[in-house]
């Protein structure tokens, strides 16, 4: 009389651990971020995984940088597809990197699952306040008229060759019709030194490193690279005000290995997305002059594919590469 109860219970426990909710739950999450501690990404993602553990179990970040997030990325691609190994996918692993590598170690669209996008942050156009007064540019519309009657005068810096301030830079020169010289740094920090001290006259930057010098008055914000305005710089227009349909931002959304099951992918969509829409991850990502994005999987995967597409168009416009 009792075996029944006892098989019931049995068949019952055998079915809740055959299902990926259940793997889930009961052993840690990994979340890959394919970038070094302490960088905006991984702020986010220790975040994020701090507010989905009632719901997911707890989640532990597992830092993989190297070869421009390739290697991260690489680790979620390859993972079983059971909901365990999750990571973060970024502009410049699943938008900028398959053009610019001339041999990269996934398939960008083939070997992911998506399940939300995360953030985007506002890059801005920048000047160096002391040029754009000395050269009397007050506007985006300023700069255009001044650089087209003076071809090549005008430089502009970025964190190297490929970098998202480059394909930036080399998005709105070809949008604007001009001709501005573009010097490569070994970095970002580098290339915003050289526009404080006046070697190069506009960098387009990510919004969050360029910000704190706006507000000292060390530069001069003329646009935004978003389609709107940011709610950080509501004052600033966005370059798309000038160059229609210009839109460039960096983002990054979380993605798992190709062939999760649906209904795990669809679980992880829910806890995310309620952690990104909870007060204390919008007032942090405030202070990273970052903006919380949620969508469905579905969502993503169109908004990435589309991203693929035009950067295609911008590494090639640029002639960078990486061997």
């Amino acid at each position: 009389m009792k075996r029944r109860p006892l098989l019931a219970a049995g068949l019952a426990a055998a079915a809740t651990l055959a299902s990926p909710f259940a793997v889930a739950q009961a052993r840690p999450i990994r979340l890959v971020v394919p970038y070094a501690p302490g960088g905006p990404i991984d702020v986010t993602a220790r975040l994020l995984a701090e507010r989905v553990k009632d719901s997911l179990g707890p989640v532990i970040i597992d830092n993989k940088p190297g070869g421009g997030g390739n290697i991260g990325a690489d680790i979620v691609a390859k993972a079983p597809p059971d909901g365990l190994t999750i990571g973060i996918a970024a502009v410049a692993t699943h938008a900028i990197n398959p053009w610019l590598f001339a041999k990269m170690p996934y398939d960008a669209a083939k070997d992911f699952a998506p399940i939300t996008q995360m953030v985007r942050v506002p890059n801005v156009l920048v000047m160096n306040a002391e040029t754009a007064a000395r050269l009397k540019i007050n506007t985006l519309a300023d700069l255009v008229a001044y650089a087209k009657r003076n071809p090549a005068k005008l430089n502009y810096g970025s964190g190297g060759n490929g970098s998202a301030g480059h394909l930036a830079g080399e998005m709105f020169k070809q949008g604007a019709g001009i001709f501005v010289v573009h010097i490569p740094y070994n970095g970002g920090n580098p290339a915003q030194l050289a526009l404080l001290s006046g070697q190069v006259d506009f960098n387009i930057d990510n919004l969050a490193t360029a910000a704190p010098n706006i507000r000292a008055g060390k530069l001069k914000a003329l646009a935004v690279t978003t389609a709107q305005r940011s709610a950080a710089l509501p004052d600033v227009p966005p370059i798309a005000d000038t160059i229609k349909g210009f839109a460039i931002d960096t983002w990054w959304g979380l993605v798992a290995p190709a062939g999760t099951p649906r209904d795990v992918v669809a679980r992880l969509n829910s806890a995310f997305v309620a952690a990104l829409q909870t007060p204390e991850a919008k007032t942090r990502f405030a202070s990273l002059m970052a903006e919380p994005v949620t969508n469905s999987p579905e969502e993503f995967a169109g908004f990435m594919k589309s991203e693929l597409s035009k950067y295609e168009k911008v590494v090639k416009l640029s002639g960078a590469k990486v061997d």
